[in-house]
């Protein structure tokens, strides 16, 4: 009874343990072993070549091109996913009439399949599609918004935020619901405004929330590839390619898994290193001196 006792919540642990090692550290680690070996002569008979692949990486224009789309993707995408989501769902928790519904039409596109959303926008984004019809109508000439080079990865970007608005307002939504009502009765009591009370109360005591949004809204815009893969195929001239795309292409397409590899590790201290960055400007104080 004892032994059970002291060893019960690793014992409760240990599934959550093994999912992580079979699906994590696994193939964490045969990616890293892959991205030493060479596949471009054989794929059955790879030759180890080291470091080569990472040093290939670094000196192709086309990884910074790719790693420049990935970032601006991201500074375009989770600004408007962590502020837009937030005035929503402070909007939202007010008495309103027909609240529920204006839930679930908010929330609507996180449930369509992001296949369908993207096979859906590039019909709306076609060159005789509906968004050209209309600003037609406003006597401005149509726009390529999936073939120009200007507009093919904010169109594209546009898609991940819609699909993420409503996503991100229900996590707000819970956050919202913690916050203690003695406070916002304070500031009415002290003459603060709708907006003042919501700076200077709501955000404070969510922020927590607000970091959780911030990282999880980074890391998806950073692996995004359904997106693309449907709507540009990382064209025109690579304009919409990120990092993800880049690798799908480089391990599916050019069956180049030791160069895909060098890339999908990359990415891995990219986005460890964004958490780190999360941790160090929102959670400094709860972790301590970090």
């Amino acid at each position: 009874m004892k032994f059970y006792s002291k060893y019960s919540p690793y014992i409760f642990l240990l599934p959550a343990l093994l999912v992580l090692i079979v699906f994590f550290f696994i193939p964490f680690i045969q990616t890293i072993f892959l991205s030493f070996q060479d596949y471009s002569n054989s794929i059955y008979n790879p030759t180890f070549t080291g470091l080569e692949n990472y040093f290939k990486l670094l000196s192709s224009p086309i990884f910074y091109q790719v790693l420049l789309n990935t970032f601006l993707y991201l500074f375009i995408a989770v600004p408007i996913l962590v502020i837009f989501p937030l005035i929503l769902a402070v909007l939202i928790n007010q008495k309103l009439r027909m609240l529920t519904l204006y839930k679930l039409l908010i929330y609507f596109p996180v449930i369509v399949s992001i296949v369908v959303a993207a096979i859906a926008f590039k019909w709306l984004y076609a060159q005789e599609g509906i968004l050209n019809y209309i600003i037609s109508l406003l006597g401005i000439n149509p726009i390529g918004w999936l073939t120009d080079t200007k507009f093919s990865l904010l169109s594209v970007a546009f898609v991940t935020i819609w699909k993420g608005i409503g996503y991100y307002m229900m996590i707000y939504l819970a956050a919202l619901m913690s916050v203690p009502q003695e406070l916002y009765e304070a500031c009415d009591v002290d003459g603060a405004g709708f907006w003042q009370k919501h700076f200077t109360v709501t955000i404070p005591h969510i922020m927590p929330v607000i970091a959780l949004v911030t990282t999880i809204s980074s890391i998806s815009a950073m692996k995004v590839f359904a997106e693309i893969y449907v709507m540009t195929k990382g064209g025109p001239l690579n304009s919409s390619k990120t990092i993800v795309y880049y690798i799908y292409e480089r391990a599916f397409e050019n069956l180049d898994l030791g160069y895909a590899s060098a890339l999908a590790v990359v990415l891995l201290i990219i986005v460890m290193a964004f958490s780190l960055i999360n941790i160090l400007c929102f959670e400094k104080n709860k972790y301590g001196d970090v």
